[in-house]
């Protein structure tokens, strides 16, 4: 009898105490969203408790929001279950006509293939293979071929001062140049670098180095009027000394990214002593062209880079790569988002019920809910484990890195959230994973929605959220 009794205490304090702490923290949320902020500002939030099976917490979690950046969980999980992590990225590289006594009578191409992390130094690299075939003069026009994807080179509903990169199978550095700015002799003009130094960009200097207890006040601008890639430096440049380990880079998105990188590979191929007398274009490699090389870069390898850091153009060439890779090419962002709706019917929910129009989440067109990136975030935990895997350590983690590297520091969630960032004017998003002082792994998906000011008191929402769940006994 006193076992009976005893097992049947274990059994009650087994159930009442999970549910006392679910109440705890449904009633600590609740207290933390009362606050007056939410009387004009909206928010959704789905949390769901792995080890119990059980949903901790709802609130809005149907309602169609913005997503912003969450907007890449959804095309990261896509990728990598229909792109698979073998996937690779291939910038090649083929000719038409002979090689002849060092000259090349013919033309050369290099094929994009929307690599979204090719950089100078990977395009030097294209220069050397040229190089080591005996080639010093091409005698025929420098081809890019453009084909692998369609031509809209901007997202639907993107904002021009969102400074976002320009789309094309054939990125270079991320589409865009850095500038670097040093002060000289008070009264001269400051020294202005490009990173990487070509005449592609035109550059005027209008700054004046002042004295070092004056402030900073220049300016980058570009001519967005006309569309042209020309920079302007206006204003002061402190005489302060800055160490190099200080300076700062900044970096502008480029117009024609195509035509940049077929600059920046002439410009490669001349220092390399390989001159080409013909033009730039873009063109298709015809059917008989001769292969030379082909640079793969692992779609599994850039995981982690764009979820961390939140690369946009990343996202962008991902969805690309799947439109091409499942639907052929030319890639277009429809069949890519065709791909994600085939994930999302995979979750069990219907994809006509939300708006996708890009990978990266840029676009305000967006509307999806915390219901469906808690669906996804589910189904990659039990549907595909392996998946899920490489999918949660590529999130930021709380106060460690990438866009949450300040974040919950000294927090009780510091180290214990895995989750993707989201910010747009008036957005503030934050979906993953965290794992809870009892011991049970959670999802969980915070979208806030139609504020003013600084994103900030949003993440702050976020934080405290999440604090709570890490907290959760």
């Amino acid at each position: 009898m006193k076992s009976y009794l005893f097992i049947l205490l274990v059994l009650l304090t087994q159930s009442i105490f999970p549910q006392r702490n679910i109440l705890n923290l449904r009633s600590r949320i609740d207290s933390l969203l009362a606050d007056s902020f939410f009387d004009t500002t909206q928010i959704a939030v789905d949390v769901y408790d792995f080890t119990l099976n059980e949903k901790l917490y709802g609130r809005n979690e149907k309602f169609l929001l913005r997503p912003a950046s969450n907007m890449k969980i959804l095309t990261m999980s896509a990728a990598l279950v229909f792109l698979g992590t073998d996937y690779n990225f291939t910038t090649s590289l083929c000719y038409t006509g002979e090689i002849k006594n060092g000259i090349l009578f013919g033309d050369l191409y290099v094929i994009g293939g929307c690599d979204p992390v090719f950089s100078s130094k990977d395009l030097d690299s294209l220069a050397a293979v040229v190089k080591s075939l005996g080639i010093s003069e091409i005698r025929g026009n420098l081809i890019g071929d453009v084909s692998m994807m369609d031509s809209l080179y901007w997202g639907k509903g993107w904002m021009y001062d969102d400074d976002c990169a320009y789309l094309t199978s054939l990125d270079i550095n991320a589409n865009s140049i850095g500038v670097v700015v040093n002060p000289r002799i008070a009264g001269q003009r400051a020294d202005v670098l490009l990173i990487p130094q070509t005449d592609f960009v035109e550059l005027n200097n209008f700054s004046v180095t002042v004295p070092a207890d004056s402030p900073d006040t220049f300016i980058l601008e570009k001519d967005w009027l006309h569309h042209k890639n020309i920079l302007t430096i206006r204003g002061n440049v402190s005489a302060k000394p800055v160490p190099d380990s200080l300076q700062d880079t900044l970096h502008t998105k480029v117009y024609e990214p195509q035509v940049y990188f077929l600059t920046l590979f002439q410009e490669a191929l001349l220092n390399r002593g390989i001159s080409i007398s013909g033009k730039k274009y873009f063109a298709g490699a015809p059917s008989y062209s001769k292969d030379i090389f082909s640079f793969k870069r692992p779609f599994a390898g850039m995981v982690n880079y764009i979820n961390k850091e939140s690369y946009n153009l990343g996202a962008e060439m991902i969805l690309r790569a799947l439109a091409a890779k499942c639907l052929g090419e030319p890639a277009t962002a429809d069949n890519g988002i065709k791909m994600i709706d085939s994930l999302i019917a995979l979750t069990g929910l219907n994809p006509n019920a939300y708006r996708l129009v890009d990978g990266s989440g840029i676009s305000h067109y967006n509307l999806i809910s915390a219901q469906l990136l808690l669906k996804v975030l589910k189904y990659m935990y039990f549907q595909k484990p392996d998946l899920y895997k490489i999918l949660y350590e590529s999130f930021p983690v709380a106060g460690v890195d990438g866009t949450l590297s300040n974040r919950m520091k000294g927090a009780s969630a510091q180290n214990k959230v895995h989750a993707k960032t989201g910010t747009l004017s008036g957005v503030s998003c934050l979906s993953g994973y965290v794992t809870a002082d009892n011991g049970h792994l959670l999802a969980f998906s915070i979208i806030l929605q139609n504020f003013t000011g600084s994103s900030k008191v949003g993440k702050d929402y976020e934080d405290k959220i999440c604090n709570i769940l890490a907290e959760y006994q």
